[in-house]
């Protein structure tokens, strides 16, 4: 059965919700993120994606405090993005509770970097955030496009023993307009041995079976939930 993970994005301590990563398009659906998580852990849910927007904005982490907030008042499995830059970053990430971090736009800048962390902390503790628009991989925030394609991108990491890989199609994310479910069958095929993490477009309890039924590992979605769209209730927790 696909792993479900709920997503929480922040802003300014808030939970919210953008679409295809534009900031303007902020909508926030919770002032509280830690009874947020709470009630994803009432519900049934066992891990949770904590992304910090400011973060990945600022080029730093902002957020740690809200992170450790979740982590000491919930016994979910946080995985944590957004802003990690600098050895400073990830401790403060892993000091806050955060059982895995996600790397993103430091995996396009600075490999090297990423293969020291990666050696340091295990690569069970490290999510590829590979965020794709028009193939390319985009960094800052999806502020910007790089010039590494995908799969490439994918391969580096993976030969550096990177199992856990959070691919979203930025065009798909915050629209429910249906997953990528195309692009993360072929990405399956290529590299089986990967856990994918789907995001993006996610619009239904459908969506879900439909990347279930596909053989993708495990899904984040968010704005669906927010929006009322998925039934959990229909979900196995």
């Amino acid at each position: 059965m696909i792993e479900l993970i709920p997503a929480i994005d922040l802003i300014e301590g808030k939970c919210v919700r953008l679409t295809k990563g534009e900031y303007d398009s902020k909508k926030v659906y919770n002032e509280d993120p830690v009874a947020q998580a709470k009630e994803f852990e009432k519900l049934g849910f066992k891990r949770l994606h904590v992304v910090d927007l400011d973060g990945a904005k600022s080029k730093h982490v902002v957020n740690d405090a809200v992170l450790k907030g979740i982590t000491e008042n919930t016994s979910l499995v946080v995985d944590f993005g957004g802003g990690i830059k600098t050895a400073e970053d990830i401790e403060k990430a892993f000091a806050a509770g955060a059982s895995m971090v996600t790397l993103g736009s430091i995996a396009v800048t600075n490999p090297e970097l990423c293969k020291e962390w990666i050696g340091k902390y295990g690569a069970e503790k490290i999510i590829l955030g590979a965020d794709v628009r028009n193939g390319k991989i985009s960094i800052n925030g999806w502020k910007e496009d790089s010039e590494e394609d995908l799969v490439p991108f994918l391969k580096k990491y993976i030969d550096m023993g990177i199992r856990n890989v959070l691919c979203t199609e930025i065009s798909k994310d915050g629209t429910l307009a249906g997953p990528a479910v195309e692009l993360y069958k072929e990405l399956m095929a290529e590299y089986p041995m990967m856990h994918l993490i789907a995001s993006g477009g996610v619009s239904s309890n459908n969506d879900i079976t439909d990347l279930n039924k596909a053989g993708i590992p495990a899904v984040v979605f968010g704005k669906a939930y927010y929006e009322g769209r998925i039934n959990v209730k229909e979900l196995c927790l």
